[in-house]
């Protein structure tokens, strides 16, 4: 099977700037991946995530800034590597595989120029690397099929191994996996991170999926109209998110009005203790999960929503405050019973009133 692990670099984006039809889709963006990791960039449509992809790619020029594959750099200061010099795979998000060829050939297409050919089988060295390949994704038995014939699942293994076929020392992947219905994206995706990760390549993946983020990335990159709002492991970002808007982003929060006295806030759930002192008004963050209600007085449940594996209760506070509290499995309690609300996790963070975008 091909190995990828030798000379597999880090990729660098340096305050990276790229104007579309004299509008700025990059407006200074900056990241760093280390060699072997696997980085998401998460963010809504119109963002500006695909255009980073396809600069880091070669197929976007950029006005500013540097790109960096390792030691090489690939842009910057007029300086431009052609894409295909630059040792990088692309997998799209329709994936983009010809119609007329079969899965093999498909793969072949992939090979380095030296070795590809239509009739591969010819030649030793591009019949065992696609071999390799076929095996590597498990699709063997669909060697000779034509990729009309086959799933999305399948035609999405053929595009990740055509793209690996030229042992490329970073990945880009493109919502690879947003034209599956959801039970096989979660299996697929699974798959694609094990190979990504026994293969040690170095791996962007693009998506407005936050759960797909959080589960392919090492790291998860947030962008917000051209820029990267925060870069983190996914439970930093979940748990220590750099603004109110990426709190909402990345899952459901409850961000309550309180003023703050050094390590504690008061609110209109009670007193919170928080992770950073601050002093004035400030708005805190608690997740759901972070919200307990038990039975007693002060709150109305206001409604019920059961999911199978938790249950979310929206509830009305004495000051009229809707907060919402999840627990695990079916909830204890009915809309219009009355319950007491209180703060259980660890301490809060708290956002100074001049720094909430909303």
């Amino acid at each position: 099977m091909p190995h990828i692990t030798e000379g597999v670099p880090g990729v660098s984006v340096r305050d990276v700037r790229v104007e579309l039809s004299d509008a700025p889709v990059l407006r200074g963006v900056s990241l760093d991946i280390s060699a072997g990791s696997q980085l998401a960039i998460l963010g809504p449509s119109g963002c500006g995530k695909t255009t980073l992809l396809r600069a880091i790619s070669g197929l976007q020029p950029i006005d500013h800034g540097e790109i960096w594959l390792g030691a090489n750099r690939v842009a910057g200061d007029g300086h431009r590597v052609a894409p295909e010099e630059r040792s990088v795979g692309l997998v799209f998000q329709d994936w983009a595989l010809f119609p007329h060829l079969t899965v093999a050939a498909n793969i072949a297409y992939g090979l380095p120029k030296g070795i590809r050919s239509r009739r591969f089988r010819r030649n030793p060295k591009a019949r065992e690397r696609v071999l390799d390949l076929l095996e590597m994704v498990g699709v063997t038995d669909l060697a000779l099929r034509l990729p009309g014939s086959l799933s999305g699942g399948q035609q999405q293994r053929v595009a990740l191994a055509r793209a690996l076929a030229p042992r490329p020392t970073v990945l880009l992947l493109d919502e690879p996996f947003s034209s599956l219905d959801t039970h096989l994206r979660a299996d697929v995706r699974s798959e694609v991170q094990t190979l990504l990760r026994d293969l040690s390549i170095t791996a962007i993946f693009v998506t407005h999926d936050q759960d797909e983020a959080f589960v392919l990335g090492d790291e998860v990159a947030v962008m917000r109209d051209g820029v990267i709002v925060q870069q983190a492991p996914p439970a930093e970002l979940y748990t220590r998110p750099a603004d109110p808007w990426l709190a909402e982003f990345v899952g459901e929060a409850e961000l309550l009005d309180g003023d703050a006295t050094g390590d504690r806030a008061t609110t209109a759930l009670g007193v919170v203790p928080l992770a950073v002192p601050a002093t004035g008004p400030v708005r805190v963050l608690l997740r759901p999960e972070e919200i307990v209600i038990t039975p007693g007085a002060g709150a109305v449940v206001t409604e019920v929503e059961y999911y199978g594996h938790d249950a979310l209760s929206s509830v009305a506070l004495s000051d009229g405050t809707i907060v919402r509290s999840r627990v695990t499995g079916a909830s204890a309690f009915q809309p219009g019973d009355t319950v007491a609300v209180s703060h259980r996790g660890d301490p809060a963070v708290a956002y100074g009133m001049t720094n909430v975008t909303r």
